[in-house]
């Protein structure tokens, strides 16, 4: 909602200001540039990537629109999570926790934590990790090394997502201009025309190198860097599940486990000491 509302306030701030210096909302409507723009833009996009990252760009966008998935109720469910399911190994011993990660779509743990369970990349990296010590088949040193290294991938891939979209942004411009000029050779065909109509088609002309800027730096390259920051957010929050399968695995209590997992999550998603207690005691 936070980004609908920012490109709310770009286009509101564009036109409030064209139309305080005497300008008419409706001399900006041409849908024939955006026709241009857009299509050359989406062509573009579409021969400079791979169906994978259309579709991750494409669920991006969705997220970006609906916000960060990895807010502090998220980061809290999870620490809750963390907290359940280590008391539970350390009551009924690792294997206990076999079923709930196979399953955890029926885990009556998982279920009380919607959000994590919601989140299908943060639920398989938690099962996966936890799995690996289940079976006993890392040591806690190799383990750390192969999860970062699925993190590795996981930023590189995203990366790519936010490459192609950057260079989307950067195309818009000269694709403003190419509707710019498509303008002009529309307008030199009315040359003999109406001086009226010569300024209609001129100021038509001028709009599409205008959108093409607005476009680029009012939407798509902030677009761009609101997905690179939830990328961030993401991989703070699979680096503290990190932690804590390390931590288990050498065997900490529940309670040092949630403690030293909360210090490695961002101040605005870390609980304070209230609500630390309570998350403790909740289990």
């Amino acid at each position: 909602m936070i980004a609908i509302l920012g490109a709310i306030v770009v286009l509101a701030a564009v036109l409030i200001g064209f139309t305080m210096a005497g300008g008419k909302i409706g001399a900006l409507i041409h849908p024939s540039e955006l026709v241009v723009i857009g299509g050359a833009a989406l062509g573009a996009l579409i021969i400079m990537s791979p169906k994978r990252v259309l579709v991750e760009l494409v669920k991006g966008i969705v997220q970006v629109l609906k916000g960060s998935p990895y807010d502090k109720s998220t980061c809290l469910e999870l620490l809750g999570l963390l907290n359940a399911l280590a008391r539970l190994a350390r009551r009924d011993g690792m294997l206990a926790l076999d079923s709930h990660l196979a399953e955890p779509e029926n885990s009556d743990i998982f279920r009380q934590y919607p959000r994590v369970l919601g989140n299908p990349h943060l639920r398989e990296f938690l099962c996966s990790a936890l799995g690996r010590i289940v079976d006993g088949s890392a040591e806690p040193s190799a383990l750390e090394t192969e999860l970062e290294a699925d993190i590795t991938v996981r930023e590189r891939e995203h990366h790519q997502v936010i490459t192609a979209l950057s260079k989307t942004a950067d195309s818009l411009p000269g694709f403003g201009i190419v509707a710019a000029v498509l303008g002009i050779v529309v307008t030199m065909q009315a040359i003999d025309g109406p001086v009226e109509e010569i300024g209609h088609k001129v100021g038509a002309a001028l709009v599409g190198t205008f959108l093409g800027i607005l476009l680029s730096y009012g939407f798509l390259a902030p677009l761009a860097g609101r997905l690179e920051l939830m990328g961030e957010q993401e991989v703070v929050v699979l680096r503290a599940v990190i932690l804590a399968t390390v931590e288990l695995a050498k065997g900490a209590n529940p309670r040092e486990l949630v403690t030293r997992v909360s210090r490695v999550l961002s101040s605005d998603c870390r609980p304070t000491a209230e609500e630390l207690k309570q998350l403790m005691g909740s289990s």
